[in-house]
């Protein structure tokens, strides 16, 4: 139940020929900012996170092909 405790909000849904598609949501929990989603220079995001990401992402990838040689 703990677990629990922080999910609440409201979501808006569309349902249109069998399909569900989310059009909103809001919590007053929520982890989402506008302020942060940014991929100009601020202090939230920096450029050089994404180089570490690629590499580890992309890890999986060097793995199973070498692991085809």
């Amino acid at each position: 139940d703990a677990t629990q405790e922080n999910v609440t909000g409201t979501a808006r849904m569309k349902l249109y020929k069998g399909n569900c598609i989310v059009v909103g949501r809001k919590s007053p929990y929520s982890l989402y900012s506008e302020a942060f989603a940014t991929f100009e220079k601020d202090e939230v995001y920096n450029q050089k996170d994404a180089i570490g990401f690629i590499r580890l992402n992309g890890l999986r990838l060097r793995i199973k092909k070498m692991m085809k040689k």
